[in-house]
C-alpha cells in the first residue's frame, strides 16, 4: 500500500473556525507548540457516521489544555460540531479524527503566556491500527523508557510532549520486529504500551493497572463497563512485572488499537481466549450504536 504524505492530500481541515483546503492548513515554524510541546490533542474514531464518545473526547481536550495552563477558545459543543463538519466535508462515515490545540507564534520563550491558542481538526480513513492481528495477537517488546511520576509531568493530560517517550519506545520496538512496547512507570510497575492501555486475564478475572500515572483512556473505561455488563470481575490495581507470567490472556485498548489481543510480551506468551474475544466483539458492537445508546449502556 502506497502511503500518502500527510502534507500533500486532498480534503479539508478545520482550522480556527473555518474549513480550509487540506494543503493550506499550515502554521509558522516558530510556533510555541512546536518548540516547547505546548500542545494537546485527541484521537477519535467514526463508525457509521458517528464519532464514538465525541463529547467525552472534546471535554478531555479542553481539560488537557487547562492542565497545560491555556484555554481553548471554543466550547465543547463547538468542538463537537467542528469534528462532525470535518467528517462530512471529507465524505467519511468511517475514519480517524484528530483535533489538536497549541500555542502560537506571537512570542517564543519558555513561558509564552502572551501567545494565542489555535485549534485544528483533521479526519482521514484509517483501518485497524494493528491490521489482521487484532485477534491473532501482536508481539510486544519491553521498553527501556519509563513513564514519569505525576509530580514530574502532566500525566492526566493528553499532551503532545508526553508522547516523545512512547515514540522512542515504539521506534525501537518496531526496529526489532515488534508491533509495540510495554512501558513501566517510574516505580517499575506495569503502566501501558506506547499508546494504549493494557488488560490481563489472571485466574478468570480482568486486571488492569490503576491509572495514577498515565491517561485513563476513554476506550479503557468503555471496556471496563462492557466487562462488568458481561459479568466479568474487573480489578484495578498496581501490577508488578511478575504478574505478566501469571496472565493467560492479554489485550490492549485505545481509540486506534480498539481492542487488540497480545500474544507475546518479552519472554511471556499468551493465547487470546474467551474474555478477549467477548470484549472485542462487545466493543465492535458498541461503537456501531447511536450516541444515545452508547451513553445509556456505559454512562
Amino acid at each position: 500500500m502506497t502511503l500518502i504524505p500527510f502534507d500533500d492530500r486532498d480534503g479539508w481541515i478545520w482550522l480556527d473556525g473555518s474549513l480550509i483546503p487540506w494543503r493550506d492548513a499550515k502554521l509558522h515554524v516558530l510556533s510555541h507548540g512546536l518548540h516547547y510541546a505546548s500542545a494537546v490533542f485527541e484521537g477519535e474514531r467514526a463508525y457509521g457516521g458517528n464519532i464514538f464518545r465525541l463529547s467525552d473526547h472534546s471535554r478531555r481536550l479542553v481539560e488537557s489544555g487547562r492542565i497545560l495552563r491555556f484555554e481553548i477558545p471554543y466550547s465543547i459543543e463547538a468542538i463537537d460540531e467542528a469534528c462532525r463538519q470535518v467528517l462530512a466535508a471529507n465524505d467519511l462515515a468511517e475514519g480517524y479524527v484528530r483535533p489538536i490545540a497549541w500555542r502560537g507564534s506571537e512570542q517564543l520563550a519558555v513561558s509564552a503566556t502572551g501567545t494565542s491558542v489555535h485549534l485544528a481538526i483533521a479526519a482521514w480513513p484509517w483501518p485497524s491500527y494493528f491490521g489482521g492481528a487484532r485477534m491473532q495477537g501482536i508481539r510486544v517488546a519491553q521498553a527501556e523508557w519509563r513513564r514519569p511520576p505525576p509530580d514530574c509531568a502532566p500525566v492526566k493530560a493528553k499532551a503532545a510532549g508526553l508522547y516523545m517517550i512512547g515514540s522512542l519506545a515504539k521506534v525501537k520496538a518496531e526496529a526489532e520486529g515488534y508491533a509495540d512496547a510495554l512501558m513501566l512507570d517510574w516505580r517499575g510497575l506495569v503502566s501501558e504500551t506506547t499508546g494504549a492501555n493494557i488488560f490481563l486475564v489472571i485466574d478468570g478475572e480482568l486486571h488492569t493497572p490503576d491509572p495514577d500515572a498515565f491517561l485513563d483512556g476513554i476506550t479503557r473505561r468503555s471496556v471496563i463497563s462492557l466487562a462488568k455488563r458481561n459479568q466479568m470481575k474487573v480489578v484495578e490495581r498496581q501490577i508488578q512485572p511478575s504478574d505478566l507470567a501469571r496472565a493467560t490472556e492479554v489485550f490492549l485498548t485505545g481509540t486506534a488499537a480498539e481492542v487488540t489481543a497480545v500474544r507475546e510480551i518479552g519472554p511471556h506468551t499468551y493465547t487470546p481466549g474467551r474474555m478477549t474475544e467477548t470484549l472485542m466483539q462487545a466493543y465492535d458492537d458498541l461503537v456501531l450504536q447511536s450516541p444515545e445508546t452508547v451513553a445509556s449502556m456505559i454512562g
